[in-house]
């Protein structure tokens, strides 16, 4: 009962909130020039990135300007097949162009037989363990065949004696 009722004296009460006061008060002042200059260090970069960021729309905007200008030329020209065009080719090279066309369509008209060969890749040892055991059923099935020319050939030979006798 007597610790229940025991207070601290009024002037050391507050003298501890003084101090701690204080305290709090030294910390804000040691920590405000920093907050302040991050703060204006901060804002000094963000317009920085901001002017960048303007810069880029401006130069977005120009550039379509530009493309709204020749609107109706850009439709022309995406309308236009593009394979209709010449290049400009000196006639000492007409012969390799010509050769290099020829090969460039022989490639074009084989090239899905070639992805189907490099898809069937990973497939071969399991295409060949099937093509053993498919030889090895052959060789066994022609060993059988022999063997069954072999019995009709002497029952032949039999039907032959009976019939002569």
């Amino acid at each position: 009962t007597l610790e229940s009722t025991w207070r601290k004296p009024l002037c050391f009460l507050n003298f501890s909130e003084m101090e701690k006061m204080a305290n709090i008060e030294a910390e804000i002042n040691e920590v405000q020039p920093v907050v302040l200059s991050v703060g204006t260090i901060g804002s000094t970069l963000q317009f920085y990135f901001i002017g960048q960021k303007c810069e880029i729309l401006q130069d977005m905007n120009r550039h379509l300007e530009a493309v709204l200008k020749n609107k109706r030329a850009l439709r022309k020209r995406l309308i236009k097949p593009r394979c209709q065009d010449s290049l400009p080719i000196e006639a000492t090279f007409h012969k390799y162009v010509v050769e290099l066309l020829t090969e460039a369509m022989t490639f074009i008209e084989k090239l899905e037989s070639h992805l189907q060969t490099v898809r069937s890749i990973p497939e071969v040892p399991n295409t060949m363990k099937n093509m053993d055991a498919a030889l090895t059923k052959t060789e066994l099935l022609v060993m059988e065949l022999e063997e069954l020319t072999d019995q009709i050939l002497k029952w032949r030979e039999l039907q032959k004696e009976v019939y002569s006798d």
